[in-house]
């Protein structure tokens, strides 16, 4: 089992890495999966992600999530074959958690070191969600 830490992570550089590894038959688990960032115009990435949300019809799709965890997972997904054999036994070898479960041990991977540093303006998964209107449960509201 291979863990990575999504903190700082590009959303992007992290689903075609995790789906190359999924492919070659590796099982993955994605953890603080809320802390990935998009980078570009927080405002024009926003956008982008509602004109998604709003496409299609709520009864026939196509569904678009809110929840980060799902955000990562779609970008994931749309790397990967899932129509055939090989992309749907890859994607059941894929968990993604919010923030740390206390069941995950070992050595943990920080996907931030194996890119550049971010010199632009970007957006986290968390205030993307947040934007798109998911409310966070496990945030005690009050």
């Amino acid at each position: 089992m291979f863990v990575i830490d999504a903190t700082n992570a590009r959303l992007g550089r992290l689903a075609s890495f995790v789906a190359k590894r999924l492919l070659d038959g590796e099982e993955i688990v994605i953890i603080n999966a809320e802390k990935a960032i998009i980078t570009g115009d927080p405002q024009v990435i926003t956008e982008r992600y509602l004109e998604r949300r709003k496409r299609g019809s709520p009864h026939h799709g196509p569904f678009f999530p809110k929840r980060p965890d799902l955000i990562v997972y779609r970008a994931i997904r749309g790397m990967i074959p899932r129509k055939k054999s090989k992309g749907r036994e890859a994607l059941k070898r894929l968990k993604i958690y919010l923030g740390k479960p206390t069941e995950i041990k070992g050595e943990i991977m920080r996907f931030e070191e194996h890119q550049k540093p971010i010199e632009c303006k970007f957006i986290t998964i968390y205030e993307l969600s947040k934007r798109l209107g998911w409310v966070d449960k496990r945030v005690k509201q009050g």
